[in-house]
């Protein structure tokens, strides 16, 4: 357990960089101002490890070990309001675009910086998840479908790091020039991965024989899993979990 913990110490290295909350040179967080509550969720959320070094994964988890749940725990139980849950699956659908709408009005039209907006992510939507390795070894790309030949959805383009206090900037920080999963985890935003996914891409990947190492279904949805993106919490499942947002008071969106 050592090993795994200093393994998930890396990763949320990783996260803080991304997430604008580490040393040295780094992406300035765009939380808003005053969202006290949300900010202390980024931070500790951060802080939180994520296993990464799982050498095998069961269909159904069944303990606490084999997700995020600390991290899960911490969602679940945030203090601040409003709260939204995103029910996305559509990788080629405007998932990224209407989420950052969502945080726009509520933030700046409706004055709640603490409003939490979650990405419950599985489906085709869940390889946008996924580390640039991941889609080199599987050609994800091509599951992805249209014209993708990477995982673009993931890095903060330039309009991230314009004048976070110019939020009227119609090619800054807050715009659809900035849709991308880090701009919108610097904003506060959380994305869910979802294990089912993780599990029936695997058996997918290998019914078409692509599969290189040979790898059985449990070992390949570990490898994946293994190399989410920074950030990311891993859940049981993505619909169950849902359940578990709604019992917290999160609102439904899709």
């Amino acid at each position: 357990m050592q090993t795994a913990r200093r393994q998930s110490l890396k990763v949320i290295g990783l996260a803080l960089v991304s997430a604008g909350l580490a040393g040295g040179a780094r992406a300035e967080s765009l939380v808003p101002a005053g969202a006290r509550t949300l900010e202390a969720l980024t931070k500790r959320l951060a802080s939180l490890p994520r296993r990464r070094d799982f050498k095998s994964l069961p269909m159904i988890l069944d303990h606490r070990d084999q997700w995020d749940a600390d991290a899960l725990d911490a969602v679940l139980r945030y203090a601040g309001n409003p709260k939204q849950s995103w029910d996305n699956t559509d990788i080629s659908g405007p998932w990224l675009n209407v989420m950052r709408n969502a945080m726009n009005s509520q933030v700046w039209s409706f004055r709640h910086p603490d409003f939490l907006c979650l990405s419950v992510t599985h489906g085709p939507a869940q390889l946008a998840l996924y580390d640039d390795s991941m889609w080199e070894k599987y050609g994800l790309a091509k599951l992805a479908g249209g014209k993708l030949t990477h995982n673009s959805f993931v890095t903060a383009p330039a309009a991230a790091d314009s004048d976070p206090k110019d939020y009227q900037n119609p090619n800054g920080a807050y715009s659809p020039r900035a849709n991308s999963i880090q701009a919108l985890q610097r904003r506060g935003a959380v994305f869910l991965a979802c294990h089912n996914a993780a599990w029936e891409l695997s058996e997918k990947l290998i019914a078409a024989d692509t599969n290189p190492d040979k790898l059985s279904a449990e070992a390949m949805c570990a490898e994946l899993t293994n190399h989410l993106i920074p950030g990311v919490v891993m859940t049981p499942g993505a619909v169950g979990t849902l359940v578990e947002l709604a019992k917290a008071g999160f609102a439904y969106a899709r």
